[in-house]
């Protein structure tokens, strides 16, 4: 949690006051330029904002392409004139008024502005456009119903959650049609990846309306292609996206090229022909104050000098209120710099002077030495341990072939399988750190099937049963239901086995290990349980790290590498899910790895 900053400390309220300053000087200048030049003089000199006039056609085309006449366009005319301070008049070919934002009987301007028509707009620059001119607004029949909508969004927030659950992030957006589709949060784009399991193809399946129209848009267009010389079974190649978009897939991809070029025309013109019941017919935009020619104001060199003093004062007042905050801000993050710029091995920190955000910025970067500093330190000890693990079995080995080679004893069968084991010890020690070394790359390969847990779980204690009755221990069992996984089976057997060969290793004779799977939710959750001496409180948040051991006394070969713990919390992280530990000293430890759950297939 951040620390709590004095309001007037905070660099957002220093910022916000500069600005205002700033701010009041700029209004009172342009105050009192409007008061000397007058209003009306400065707006008609600045002309047409062409900004708002592509907005009010923009507006105006939406309008058109959702409703099937002009007869309630006199509301949005005249909001649109008062947020724009401008005439706006809507007139018909023959310049018969649809609505106008002026009294009536006012003169037109000489000539329209722009014409208003869905099906053929060339203004509508937002994603989503569709590239032959008609608005993507304009959906007509391919508006789903509301009972189409529900079961669509439906659809959609499912999509959403397999994708989540795979670790992909994603966006709900609505089209015109009403149809609910995904969307890269960061890009706004299609995600380019589905998982396998979330490509059901539901989503993107059409409706019933959205096929009805689709297939009254294939009969429109068989017309035109004979009329063109093409078979009119080409109209089934003829498509467009869902909800009635045009994607603009190009026809090349189906026809030829001199074919594509010739049945492209007729899906536009079909497409128009569909849509028009749907939308209003096309109006002429005039946007202005009537005939008379806008005023020319030509300023006088008392007031350009007006002009250029006050924006030069208003200048020199920004500058100096800017130099005065950034020099205050600058100073730490100067430091800061200074800071990082120094060798690493130095871990130099910087003093925290202030308590806004930079003092904050500070202790942050303070805090991110420390934690270089110990993972330097970590990774030292590590690879010292790494030393040792390796050193141990070849020290052995080399020593029994040096004797024997000298004749000091003779290669019989218990001295090969001494050196045989130790091979195995330094096998398992390399094997352990090439999965580590592939998980922290992200090279770690799974391959993923649906995996019933009851066999998983059999298998793994018929795997170590022997061992552990050898060691003592009986193993137990206990399975909930039919719970299923999408993992990698062999992975899944690894983490499990090393779990319950850890848990046999640290249960004294007579004890009890227990590996049981059960369904939690949307999660499959298995457990292997202890009887053994279990874990202090202080150790117990580092049982997932390399090569850690409760008891520093433990050999290495009775107690393990000390690897196959971060090994099982990697192989889980991989699946998606998430490994922990629960122990009381004394009742034994129960390690938990939780996964999402599967499907049967």
């Amino acid at each position: 949690m951040s620390p709590r900053i004095p309001l007037h400390k905070r660099l957002l309220v220093r910022l916000l006051i500069t600005s205002g300053l700033i701010a009041v000087c700029s209004v009172a200048a342009t105050a009192w330029l409007a008061v000397a030049t007058t209003t009306q003089a400065l707006r008609e000199e600045q002309g047409q904002a062409l900004a708002d006039d592509m907005d009010v056609l923009a507006e105006l085309s939406g309008y058109a392409a959702t409703h099937p006449d002009w007869s309630g366009a006199a509301a949005t005319v005249r909001k649109l004139s008062a947020q724009t301070g401008r005439r706006i008049a809507l007139t018909t070919s023959d310049r018969r008024v649809i609505a106008d934002s002026a009294p009536r009987g006012t003169s037109l301007p000489p000539s329209a502005a722009a014409a208003v028509d869905p099906l053929h707009t060339d203004t509508y620059s937002e994603r989503g456009a569709q590239i032959p001119g008609i608005d993507p607004r304009a959906v007509g029949p391919y508006r789903l119903t509301d009972g189409e909508r529900v079961e669509v969004d439906d659809l959609a927030r499912t999509r959403q959650l397999c994708f989540s659950q795979h670790g992909l992030r994603t966006s709900l957006r609505r089209a015109p049609s009403g149809r609910m589709y995904l969307v890269d949060p960061d890009s706004g784009t299609t995600p380019d990846y589905v998982p396998d399991a979330c490509a059901d193809g539901r989503l993107n399946t059409p409706t019933a309306m959205e096929a009805k129209a689709s297939k009254a848009l294939m009969t429109l267009a068989r017309g035109c292609l004979t009329k063109a010389g093409l078979s009119p079974a080409y109209a089934g190649l003829l498509s467009v996206g869902l909800g009635g978009t045009d994607t603009r897939e190009p026809l090349t991809g189906k026809l030829g090229d001199k074919e594509a070029r010739l049945a492209q025309p007729c899906l536009d013109q079909a497409r128009r022909t569909q849509l028009d019941p749907y939308v209003a017919p096309a109006a002429e935009l005039f946007l202005g104050t009537g005939d008379t020619p806008a005023v020319l104001f030509d300023m006088s060199p008392a007031n350009k000098a007006k002009v250029i003093g006050t924006a030069g004062l208003v200048l020199a007042v920004t500058v100096a209120a800017t130099a005065l905050v950034a020099t205050r801000l600058v100073r730490p993050l100067r430091a800061l710099t200074a800071a990082a710029q120094q060798p690493p091995e130095l871990h130099v920190r910087v003093p925290v002077t202030t308590r806004d955000e930079t003092g904050i910025l500070a202790a942050a970067f303070n805090d991110l030495t420390e934690r270089r500093e110990r993972l330097e330190a970590q990774r030292k000890a590590m690879v010292s341990d790494i030393a040792h693990e390796l050193r141990t079995p070849l020290t052995n080995i080399r020593g029994w072939l040096e004797v024997t080679r000298d004749g000091v004893v003779d290669p019989d069968p218990a001295l090969l399988a001494s050196l045989h084991e130790e091979s195995l010890v330094l096998q398992r020690v390399i094997d352990d750190l090439q999965d580590l070394a592939a998980a922290d790359a992200g090279t770690l390969r799974l391959h993923r099937e649906p995996l019933r847990c009851d066999e998983l779980v059999q298998q793994v204690a018929a795997a170590h049963r022997v061992g552990a009755a050898t060691a003592g221990v009986e193993l137990r069992t206990d399975i909930e239901g039919e719970p299923w996984l999408d993992a990698d089976p062999v992975r899944m057997r690894q983490a499990l086995g090393n779990l319950v060969s850890n848990a046999v290793r640290h249960t004294p004779p007579g004890g009890t290990v227990t590996l049981s799977a059960r369904r939690d939710g949307d999660h499959v959750v298995l457990d292997v349980a202890d009887t053994g001496s279990g874990i202090g409180p202080d150790d117990l948040p580092h049982v997932f790290d390399r090569f850690w051991r409760a008891e520093k006394s433990r050999s290495r070969r009775t107690g393990g590498s000390g690897l196959g713990l971060p090994i099982v919390r990697h192989l889980v992280a991989a699946h998606g899910g998430t490994a922990g530990a629960a122990s009381e000293p004394g009742s034994g430890s129960v390690f938990t790895l939780r996964l999402p759950s599967g499907a049967p297939p």
